[in-house]
Order: C-alpha cells, then structure tokens, then sequence
C-alpha cells in the first residue's frame, strides 16, 4: 500500500469538496433557507456528512487506480472533469443562485460519473463499486435541483 498516494488521493477529493462549500456557505442562509423546496428535501445537516463520505469513497477509489499499474491516462482526465463538474454545479446553484443551469450542468455532471464508473471497471472493479453511492446520490440530488427549480422559477 502506498499511504502517500492514498492520503494524496483522498485530500484531492476532499479539496475538491471544500471549494465547492465556499459556495454554499454564503448562499445557504441568504437564499436557500428561503426558497420554496419540494416535501422529500433533506435537511441542510445531512449534506456535509454524506458528502465528506462521498469524497472520501472518491478518494479511495482514485487511488486504486493510480495503484493499478495500468495506463491511467483517460481515466484520470475523466474523473478530473467529474470532480471539476462537481465543483461547477456548486457554483451554478449556490454561488449564481441559477437552479435551471445547475440542473443542466448535473446531467452532465451524471453522466460524467457514469463515465468515470464505467472506464474505472475496466481497471478496477473495487474502484468502480466505490463510486455507485456517489452516482446515487448526485441521482437524488438532481431530482432536488430539477423540483428546485421548477418551485421557485
């Protein structure tokens, strides 16, 4: 096991998580909290949580590939633009406050992951397993950001 690039995996994805909050830090009280949101929202508390999961499954799952001794280049720069798109959407919904061009973005954003999932088998199924909760839940929060929308447009 090689602790660096695990740890190095890890916090990238980590970071990528911290840039997308700066964004909602701000936007949550003054905006969110006070647009209409469909009855099966989650609380405001369960997204860090789930979050720091999910970027810690990333995590791992990034160094399994690094780790795999196989060439590595396409799915790098596919789960690069996944965790770049991730950080987009953040932008787009809380920092623009633009809920129909978020939901545009996290279709891409979905299908990027997807993407990432599907080169990441190929090399390592553990590594693609690790990131079906993140499709899961990127599923869920795209139905949230579609409802968002349409309730407050």
């Amino acid at each position: 096991m090689d602790i660096i690039k695990l740890i190095l995996s890890i916090v990238i994805c980590q970071f990528a998580g911290i840039l997308g909050s700066l964004f909602n830090i701000k936007s949550i009280p003054k905006w969110y909290s006070k647009i209409k949101k469909p009855r099966f929202n989650t609380p405001n508390k369960i997204f860090g949580p789930v979050w720091t999961l999910l970027y810690l499954l990333m995590g791992i799952s990034l160094y399994l590939i690094l780790t795999s001794g196989k060439d590595i280049t396409l799915p790098i720069i596919i789960f690069s633009i996944q965790l770049v798109l991730n950080i987009v959407w953040s932008f787009l919904f809380f920092g623009l406050r633009k809920p129909f061009f978020a939901f545009l973005e996290i279709i891409i954003l979905w299908l990027s992951i997807l993407a990432t999932i599907i080169i990441f088998y190929a090399i390592s199924k553990p590594a693609a397993y690790l990131l079906i909760p993140y499709l899961l839940w990127v599923s869920f929060a795209s139905l949230l950001n579609y409802s968002l929308w349409k309730l407050n447009k």
